[in-house]
């Protein structure tokens, strides 16, 4: 039995940490809107997979000419994004084997590569449970004292941060989103879910601009990535033919 690639993209929050008039995921960035631009690098990497979109019921800022993909279908947002992911993995029961892959990714994440998309595909496609990208911490982490005061240094060897995609089978991800819920535990983003279970998703390398939009600053920040990301892959077609004269 072949395995299918789902892709789940929560897309129904606010973004009100970013004080803007609308939700983060249709501010405009490098031109576009940042959901629009999330979708277009998904979908360069997997133009096959099929797409659960999920947004909320009043959203009047959405455009179906955003969508690449030729197999989607839009589901409702829940009040917490466990509770989105549980509604869109609700959505496709009827047609997902417990084995096929799902890959979750934040719609907030435009600047993930291609290249990582495709290291984690392929990082996953022997593993049972599943994994996610993450990058080594660089930083020296501190710990707060409740006060805004330094309580202590934290050894950063063996910490990663999370991103995303975070991708697992069907069944386990369903299995670790419900029992979570059920527990009433925290679920932080859907590795920690699938951790509560007992079970140690794989951690797969991704580059550090993977960035999340949060705040305002990032929208800029966002833009310089694109941009550097776009020379990089400029730089990469053979200069010995010339583009304007075609010799």
């Amino acid at each position: 039995m072949s395995v299918a690639l789902w892709l789940v993209v929560p897309a129904a929050g606010q973004g009100r940490r970013m004080g803007a008039e609308r939700p983060k995921q249709y501010l405009p960035l490098a031109g576009d809107p940042v959901l629009s631009l999330t979708l277009a690098r998904l979908h360069q990497a997997f133009p096959d997979a099929r797409l659960c979109l999920c947004l909320d019921d009043d959203d009047r800022y959405f455009q179906p000419a955003w969508v690449p993909f030729g197999d989607w279908r839009r589901t409702s947002g829940g009040l917490e994004r466990v509770d989105t992911v549980i509604k869109a993995l609700d959505a496709i029961a009827c047609e997902a084997h417990v084995e096929d892959l799902v890959l979750v990714h934040d719609v907030a994440r435009p600047c993930v590569t291609v290249a990582d998309l495709h290291a984690l595909r392929a990082a996953l496609g022997e593993e049972p449970v599943g994994g996610l990208l993450a990058a080594p911490v660089a930083d020296t982490m501190k710990r707060d004292d409740g006060q805004g005061y330094v309580h202590a240094t934290e050894p950063r060897a063996g910490l990663w941060h999370a991103m995303t995609p975070q991708g697992f089978r069907y069944g386990v991800l369903c299995r670790a989103l419900v029992d979570a819920r059920k527990r009433g535990i925290e679920v932080t983003d859907e590795a920690s879910a699938v951790e509560a279970l007992g079970l140690a998703p794989r951690l797969v390398p991704g580059r550090r601009d993977n960035l999340k939009i949060t705040h305002p600053e990032d929208l800029a920040l966002a833009e310089s990535i694109l941009a550097a990301q776009a020379r990089h892959l400029d730089n990469d077609i053979p200069h010995c033919i010339s583009r304007t004269t075609g010799r």
